[in-house]
Order: C-alpha cells, then sequence, then structure tokens
C-alpha cells in the first residue's frame, strides 16, 4: 500500500486555532472485522494493534481532569478491544456522554454477545456506517453479506429502542461515497435513506451523516494506482468553502491513537501529524493532562480541503 502523505505537502490550506476542547477521540485499535475500500486507517482482521488498560485510564484521566462532554470510540471496530465495554462503564459514570463508531456487523461477532443490549443499557450514541441503502453498493465497498448483516444489525438496535426519538436511544447513520466524489447534499440524502430503509426494512434512524472520503491511507492508495489522486485534490480544492473553517471539527476535537499518542483530527492521526506542542515532539494524554489547547495552531495539510469542500465534512456530518 502506498502512503500518500508526501502527497499532501505542502499545503495552501488556512491557518486555523483550536477554540474550546469538548470532544475526546481515541482510537482502540486496528482490527476490524471488515476491510473497506474507503477506510482511512486500513483497519482489518489481520491487524493487531489495539490500545491496552493502562492507555484506557489515562483516557479517563483526561476526560476527568479536562471535564470534557463527549467520548468518541473508534477504531478498527472498536468493539474488539477487550477494554471497550469497562471503558464505557467508567465515562457514562462520569457523566461523559459515548459514541459508539460502529459498522454494524460486528454486533454478530463471535465473543459480541449482548453488544447491543450492552450499548443501550448505557445509553451510547451509535453512528453506524452505511455507505449506501442498496445492497450492491455496500457489498462491493465492504465485502460480500456485509449490507445483509448491516440490515439484521439495524433492526436489533430499533428492537432496542435505537431510533425512536421518545427513547433517548440516538442511531445515526454514516454515508461515504463509494468513489472520487462529494458527498451529494446531506438533507435530501437523509430522506431517500429513511424512505428507502423504512419502506423495505421497517428500519428507522435519527440522523445520516455525510462524510466525504480522505485521500489518505486504503483509499489515498487506491487513488493512486488508478491515476485520480491529483484529480480528487483538484476536486477538494475547487470546492473549498471559506465558511466551513469555523464549524470543522478539529476546533474542539483531538485525536488519540491506539498507544495515547494525540493528534488534531483522526486523519492527522494517520498522517502521523502530532499536534503541535513546544514541550514535546510526540505529546500524549499523560503529558496534557493539564494543558489548555485553546488558541494553539492546528496542523494543516492537503486533505484538509477535504473536510471543507462543499457543504463540508466532520465526524457529524455536513457542518452547513
Amino acid at each position: 500500500m502506498l502512503n500518500t502523505a508526501h502527497l499532501l505537502q505542502p499545503t495552501t490550506f488556512p491557518a486555523i486555532e483550536r477554540g474550546e476542547l469538548k470532544t475526546l477521540q481515541v482510537n482502540l485499535g486496528l482490527r476490524c472485522n471488515l476491510s473497506c475500500q474507503h477506510c482511512h486507517v486500513n483497519a482489518g482482521p489481520k491487524r493487531t494493534e489495539q490500545m491496552e488498560r493502562g492507555g484506557g485510564e489515562n483516557v479517563l484521566r483526561f476526560l476527568s481532569r479536562q471535564q470534557l462532554q463527549s467520548l468518541d470510540l473508534t477504531g478498527g471496530a472498536p468493539e474488539l478491544n477487550p477494554n471497550f465495554r469497562y471503558l464505557v462503564k467508567k465515562a457514562r459514570a462520569m457523566g461523559v456522554h459515548v459514541i459508539d463508531r460502529c459498522n454494524l456487523t460486528v454486533l454478530e461477532e463471535s465473543g459480541q454477545e449482548g453488544l447491543a443490549e450492552f450499548l443501550a443499557a448505557n445509553q451510547v450514541e451509535v453512528v453506524a456506517s452505511l455507505p449506501c441503502y442498496l445492497q450492491e453498493n455496500v457489498d462491493s465497498q465492504r465485502g460480500k453479506g456485509s449490507y445483509d448483516a448491516s440490515i439484521r444489525g439495524l433492526k436489533q438496535l430499533n428492537q432496542l429502542g435505537y431510533g425512536d426519538p421518545a427513547s433517548g436511544l440516538s442511531l445515526n447513520l454514516v454515508y461515504n461515497p463509494l468513489g472520487p466524489s462529494l458527498p451529494p447534499p446531506q438533507g435530501p440524502l437523509e430522506a431517500d435513506y429513511r424512505k428507502q430503509l423504512a419502506e423495505r426494512f421497517g428500519i428507522s434512524f435519527n440522523q445520516l451523516f455525510t462524510i466525504t472520503n480522505m485521500p489518505i491511507r486504503r483509499f489515498g492508495s487506491l487513488l493512486h494506482s488508478k491515476g485520480e489522486f491529483h484529480t480528487y485534490l483538484d476536486l477538494l480544492r475547487s470546492s473549498f468553502s471559506p465558511d466551513n473553517l469555523q464549524e470543522v471539527m478539529c476546533r474542539s476535537l483531538i485525536s488519540v491513537d491506539w498507544q495515547g499518542r494525540v493528534y488534531d483530527c483522526d486523519f492527522n492521526q494517520m498522517l502521523d501529524m502530532p499536534i503541535s506542542d513546544e514541550n514535546s515532539p510526540r505529546p500524549t494524554l499523560s503529558t496534557l493532562l493539564d494543558t489548555d489547547l485553546r488558541g494553539r495552531p492546528i496542523q494543516i495539510a492537503e486533505h484538509c480541503y477535504g473536510c471543507t469542500a462543499g457543504q463540508g465534512s466532520s465526524c457529524g456530518g455536513a457542518l452547513d
């Protein structure tokens, strides 16, 4: 796999600074039961990297010391980390809102029995990846059988109250384009998802998040192999909207890898671009426990245009 990091430097992207820190996003490991084409972390079944219990304790200390509102758990499949449930329970006991970025198919993995019930009991927000409402598109991007497993997972979550506004259990879906294009407008696409899933399967959800694919790791390498890398970068640059600069996720979020090292966002983590810190070239959660990060410059490169292109893109979907 080609490392495309060197193709993203230098950049003309505008300088930006961090605002108030609200969310800690933690990558619990790169092991996943899927190997999706659009995956920007190159996760898969053969990856073994994972955060150990000590790293989880540092996460909890940081949440407490910084008094953060949200813990956003990612992977790989974060649920495959043996400490996932421990971390969720401890964070919820602190009053922290927990988000699980779930690929849905993991609900059927061996050893994950009772996972959906656990998420519901702890009022965890589920952000579920479903790159399309059509079987052919999902299976081509994520592997044969993944669509049917995803539908079964959504039905299981619905049965527990997820997707019902009255339950307080949030189920949000994530759409990624199938190739080198920007996502369509989020509102109309959400209406299409809602109609198709309700009519065909009786499935309900709260919101759809549209997220732009980033030209890094597996997706970046795929673009390069097809001779589409620079064309895609040109698309991101030409679609730049300065209004989105105020809402990009890195202004209120930091990202932590499975080793406890800190980055401005999940994409910078995959490009090995650590957060700026005058005291350390590679800061960790334990070295930043009492640090006020407001006003610090955010590390930027050409991929940042992906978050500001068109309607904008963040972990919470479109920005406008």
